[in-house]
């Protein structure tokens, strides 16, 4: 394992804590892209996840990454129907999640294909 690699594995996983505990505290704290709304938190904290875990996890399938994450996005739309986190739960946060995360994983395998040497 190369220490790009370890890297991107540790940035990988303060990314998804970090965006779980966001999406989940009853109370989130102001971020800049709150001007913006809620679809624009959720395709940019997904797109940077999905970025990192094609970089943390270069052998993994980006479907099965895709599939992972997308899972990660419905199960916190699911916690926030939790009535005493006074959260809402919207099926189009999921979406999109999903969305970016297949955007940003389409281009790393695009770019994971460029990189792999040519059988000659």
């Amino acid at each position: 394992m190369t220490r790009f690699t370890i890297l991107a594995r540790v940035a990988f996983w303060a990314a998804l804590i970090g965006a779980v505990t966001m999406a989940v505290l009853p109370h989130p704290p102001h971020t800049p892209l709150d001007q913006y709304g809620d679809k624009v938190e959720h395709i940019f904290a997904f797109a940077v996840i999905s970025a990192l875990a094609a970089a943390a996890f270069p052998r993994f399938p980006l479907y099965r990454i895709a599939e992972r994450l997308s899972f990660v996005g419905a199960m916190i739309e699911v916690v926030q129907s939790i009535p005493d986190l006074h959260r809402d739960c919207d099926i189009r946060d999921w979406v999109a999640d999903t969305c970016a995360v297949i955007v940003v994983l389409l281009i790393a395998g695009l770019i994971r294909r460029l990189r792999k040497p040519s059988a000659t």
